[in-house]
């Protein structure tokens, strides 16, 4: 009977999480793309890069360049740094879903991200995130750490 009961279980908590707007404690997952940020593009090939953009993260709750111009069809490999002794991320999406997003992540500090349009950095290391923008429009990027986009950690990325 404990066998059954807990495959019961299992079953009512996957249906639960599979139903759930906000995100807990797990990770996301980009095995399939699930249209974050699906407004300015989509995710990079790696070997498809036309260019590189340094950004630096930095414990004051600042981006370095805060605003980053692209062209429309051009695929942009960030290497993003984190200089700060605090864990960082870059995360790309529209002020409504990185707002939304960051307020998630005020109810579950311990979510990590593995998303497509996005990168979680650790103090004192850096990473890469490929990002293709095939839409036209002003942008954002944001560290979703919590308190971290409050704080004003946050930039613009304007497609041309």
């Amino acid at each position: 009977m404990g066998f059954f009961l807990s495959i019961a279980a299992a079953i009512a908590l996957t249906t639960v999480a599979s139903t759930a707007q906000a995100h807990g404690d797990e990770k996301h997952n980009d095995a399939v793309y699930d249209g974050h940020a699906a407004a300015l593009g989509e995710p990079g090939n790696p070997k498809s890069v036309n260019r590189t953009v340094q950004v630096t993260m930095t414990d004051q709750m600042r981006f370095s360049p805060a605003r980053i111009a692209v062209k429309r069809g051009e695929t942009v490999r960030f290497t993003v740094k984190n200089t700060g002794q605090l864990k960082h991320e870059m995360q790309l999406g529209t002020i409504e879903e990185l707002t939304e997003h960051a307020k998630v992540m005020l109810l579950h500090p311990e979510m990590e991200h593995d998303d497509p349009n996005g990168i979680s950095v650790p103090p004192s290391k850096a990473g890469n995130l490929v990002w293709k923008f095939t839409k036209p429009g002003e942008f954002e990027f944001g560290c979703l750490v919590p308190g971290h986009f409050e704080g004003g950690m946050r930039g613009k990325i304007v497609v041309r």
